[in-house]
């Protein structure tokens, strides 16, 4: 069953048309990602989503609610944690929840039980009387997230939750989101971050300039490239001839020369490989690297658009 029910959303900024007709629906239960490069549209498209801002066009069903008509009742039912950490610097995170129970219309009895749940939650009760100011970026973030969940959300909205931290505390917080969806929180969550999108999430929606351009799971996903492998073999100075070369080997779909590495596309990348291989010896190129890449959700996004999840 449809928790969420985004419905042909659009947000235009003066002549920026920043989300373009977004539609899709989350299950309840679900990790649901928003994949897409810095600028696609992911933190507008949330923001409508979870009531912070009013869309041009388009509705947004949550739990039976329109997040348009229906605002405050929306409100109730989801946690917010937003990219920017929305915390107060001077106060400990004990006071912060604090403010954050109290905005949510908590009573102080419900305050006090639900701060030692979520910072037990996000491993931070033993730090929970410093003040924000004192704490790793990482902390931050969890504290951010924390905060979300103080009122026991039914659907929780993370946008790029893991920006600008250690791998550490990165990894912290996806098996924290893991344990979440496993206790039965319904998550949206947007990245940039392929491998974040494919530890977590059941379905993902691929965004670029304001745009779902595919959405599924990750295999439905993967099988839109053909489920072909890309030999990725790093070399400099490989000549056009030495690429038609390797192109007129058995199973080679594609051979793309880059400025320092070349692209070779087969369905059958490990068998072809040491073939490959020989045909650049044979030719003294120096190779530095080879790896062979699976189909992934960048190779994905890269068949999709034609650039790279970071350019």
């Amino acid at each position: 069953m449809s928790i969420v029910e985004v419905k042909n959303l659009v947000k235009v900024f003066d002549t920026n048309r920043a989300v373009d007709g977004v539609s899709f629906s989350v299950e309840a239960g679900e990790v649901f990602g928003l994949l897409g490069p810095n600028g696609a549209g992911k933190s507008t498209l949330i923001g409508m989503i979870s009531t912070l801002l009013t869309p041009t066009s388009g509705d947004v069903m949550i739990d039976g609610h329109s997040a348009i008509k229906e605002p405050m009742v929306v409100k109730k039912v989801i946690g917010v944690v937003p990219q920017e950490i929305a915390l107060y610097p001077t106060l400990t995170a004990r006071e912060n929840l604090g403010f954050w129970g109290s905005m949510y219309g908590l009573s102080p009895s419900e305050i006090k039980k639900r701060e030692a749940a979520v910072l037990d939650i996000v491993g931070l009760t033993d730090r929970a009387n410093e003040k924000i100011e004192t704490y790793s970026g990482g902390m931050k973030r969890r504290i951010n997230i924390a905060a979300g969940l103080l009122h026991s959300p039914k659907v929780l909205f993370m946008d790029e939750p893991t920006v600008g931290i250690d791998p550490q505390s990165r990894n912290h917080i996806l098996e924290m989101v893991k344990k979440l969806n496993a206790d039965g929180l319904t998550i949206i969550y947007t990245s940039h971050y392929m491998e974040e999108v494919e530890f977590l999430c059941d379905r993902i929606a691929i965004v670029d300039h304001g745009k779902v351009i595919a959405e599924g799971t990750q295999e439905e996903l993967r099988l839109l490239v053909g489920n072909k492998d890309t030999i990725r073999v790093s070399a400099p100075e490989v000549s056009q001839s030495v690429a038609d070369k390797v192109k007129k080997l058995s199973d080679i779909d594609s051979v793309v020369v880059k400025k320092e590495e070349v692209d070779i596309v087969s369905a059958h990348g490990r068998k072809v490989l040491a073939d490959v291989i020989s045909v650049l010896n044979d030719d003294n190129v120096k190779i530095a690297s080879v790896e062979v890449q699976e189909p992934d959700l960048e190779s994905v996004f890269l068949h999709l658009t034609g650039r790279s999840l970071r350019d």
